[in-house]
């Protein structure tokens, strides 16, 4: 991949967050993960929900995709290291010009941030 590949990869991922899921979850703050975390957990942004946060891990993907990926044992562990430290789950968003194609996920989402949010509201 050259350098031009990876800022479109990177433009990409930004659109999705900013342009998607920012506008959807507007109560939810994201934050793109610093490089040494995004090499270790395999998450490139945070969705903070009080003291808790779920990861997001975007692939780019192209009108062929299947949006199916198989997650390697590596990844599957670097995801529960990550529930364990931030309390949330990791979900897979495939971007397909900077939108998101597998829109699925969302609901996904709508429910971990309801779950985290009842955590966060039943130890307080």
């Amino acid at each position: 991949m050259n350098t031009n590949q990876k800022l479109q990869g990177c433009i990409r991922q930004k659109s999705v967050v900013n342009d998607g899921l920012a506008k959807l979850f507007p109560s939810i703050k994201f934050d793109e993960v610093p490089l040494e975390l995004d090499y270790v957990s395999d998450v490139d942004y945070l969705g903070y929900i009080g003291e808790k946060a779920f990861g997001i891990q975007i692939k780019v993907a192209n009108v062929e995709s299947n949006f199916e990926y198989s997650i390697s044992e590596r990844m599957k562990g670097s995801f529960q290291d990550f529930e364990a430290d931030y309390g949330g789950k990791v979900f897979i968003i495939f971007s397909l010009d900077g939108e998101i194609a597998n829109n699925e996920v969302l609901k996904e989402i709508e429910q971990e941030i309801d779950r985290l949010k009842n955590l966060n509201s039943s130890r307080g």
